[in-house]
């Protein structure tokens, strides 16, 4: 009998519990290991923030859920990793033994690389907030409501380092079809503030007219921008920002006033995680070979925003790659494929496609874009808008909160539907 524990219960690791759990024999064991007891549909935190979502709307208990589908679960934090005894350490002192260990954590949130960044829960400030959980998205909602009494300059975007753009562009235009609904916008200037060298850029060098397309529609929402933005502090009501020319030289200095600012935060690997030698890059992301297996541990294996993927091309500004959800399913698949491989005394075979497809919500319109691969050069790269996007985003939230709730990753009409469109989550060279 072979125990398989996987890290983490997100966008990634809940799938992967799931496929792991229906791809292995009964007589395996699959252990998920969660610091919070709830999964949380990450994607709709922008709407959570505006009051378009409660908490319960994108929130689930993971307990009834993975015991339905014989999984075990372990509410706690990992506090160490021990990977030549093959043994986790959680919160009280517990340990958990493993033969097989998936590393889906998600990121730990750098507010601290900038002085004055981040929500006051996160111990970084308090002077700028975050969508990248619902707590956060919360909080920052609580004080929207106070906003809205008295309006002011946003600014909203992302740190440097930051990898994650498409949540950031989404929330701007989120935040302006919100305060038209009220009738404040005009109350309301917003300035988009990132570390991308280009609008639309997305840390993946453009996709298809995503350029053009996004600075249209910023023009076109009375929201201006810095780009090339080196956030250096923030204090109350002022962000402090070097504007940088193609050399990597500061071209000008910013004070950019804000009564509510919401700013993206470079991403690290957890702190177990990173503290493990050789399994980490310097940043704590899981370097990981093309079957998504540790290099330095045969047994460990990662996916998702805590994997170690270079940068797509040099930037004045450091900007990282995105790991998008439908990216994040195939590294999943993949793993669970290569797992009951090697359990069956196979050598692993399965390889991730790294598709990308994103839907981004502005409000009553969205745009989209199809990127196959992620990483360029691509066999796919395009970049689309239209009100279809902004429906089709309210349908995959609720498509995918049905999907955790029923413990099926893959439909079978998802499948053949995808890959009419030449989507695919497993490559086949």
């Amino acid at each position: 009998m072979a125990h398989i524990v996987l890290m983490g219960a997100g966008i990634g690791g809940l799938p992967a519990a799931y496929e792991m759990r229906d791809m292995l024999d009964k007589q395996h064991k699959v252990t998920v290991i969660n610091a919070v007891d709830y999964f949380q549909f990450v994607p709709s935190n922008p709407w959570i923030a505006v009051g378009w979502r409660k908490r319960d709307d994108i929130v689930l208990q993971l307990a009834p859920l993975l015991q339905r589908k014989g999984i075990d679960f372990i509410a706690k934090a990992v506090t160490a990793i021990d990977p030549e005894a093959n043994q986790l350490t959680v919160d009280g002192g517990q340990t958990v033994d493993y033969d097989y260990l998936v590393i889906i954590t998600g990121p730990k949130l750098s507010f601290d690389e900038v002085p004055g960044a981040g929500p006051v829960s996160s111990g970084g400030g308090g002077h700028t907030h975050s969508v990248c959980s619902v707590d956060h998205a919360e909080a920052f909602f609580k004080d929207y409501e106070e906003f809205l009494k008295a309006p002011g300059p946003i600014v909203i975007g992302a740190m440097p380092g930051a990898s994650c753009f498409g949540p950031a562009y989404e929330f701007a235009f989120i935040v302006d079809a919100d305060l038209r609904k009220r009738k404040l916008r005009h109350k309301v200037p917003i300035t988009y503030v990132t570390s991308e060298p280009y609008i639309g850029h997305l840390g993946l060098g453009g996709v298809g007219d995503s350029k053009s397309m996004l600075e249209s529609e910023l023009r076109g929402h009375d929201i201006k921008w810095i780009t090339n933005a080196k956030t250096t502090r923030v204090e109350p009501g002022k962000l402090f920002v070097s504007e940088l020319d193609d050399k990597g030289q500061v071209h000008k200095e910013h004070e950019v006033p804000f009564k509510l600012s919401m700013m993206l935060p470079a991403f690290r690997g957890v702190d177990p995680v990173a503290a493990v030698p050789g399994l980490c890059n310097p940043r704590g992301f899981v370097l990981i070979d093309e079957f998504q297996r540790s290099k330095a541990f045969r047994n460990i294996f990662s996916a998702g925003v805590c994997v170690a993927i270079p940068p797509v091309e040099v930037t004045p500004v450091p900007t990282g790659a995105p790991k998008t959800g439908y990216m994040i399913e195939t590294m999943v698949t993949a793993i669970a494929h290569n797992i009951a491989d090697e359990i069956a005394g196979k050598e692993p075979k399965a390889r991730a496609t790294w598709n990308a497809i994103c839907l981004a919500d502005m409000g009553d319109t969205g745009a989209a874009f199809v990127a196959l691969p992620q990483i360029p050069p691509r066999n796919v790269n395009w970049f689309k808008k239209g009100k279809w996007v902004h429906l089709a985003k309210i349908g995959f939230e609720k498509y995918f909160m049905r999907k955790m709730k029923t413990g099926n990753v893959e439909p079978v009409y998802e499948k053949y539907v995808l890959k009419m469109l030449g989507i695919e989550r497993l490559s086949e060279k």
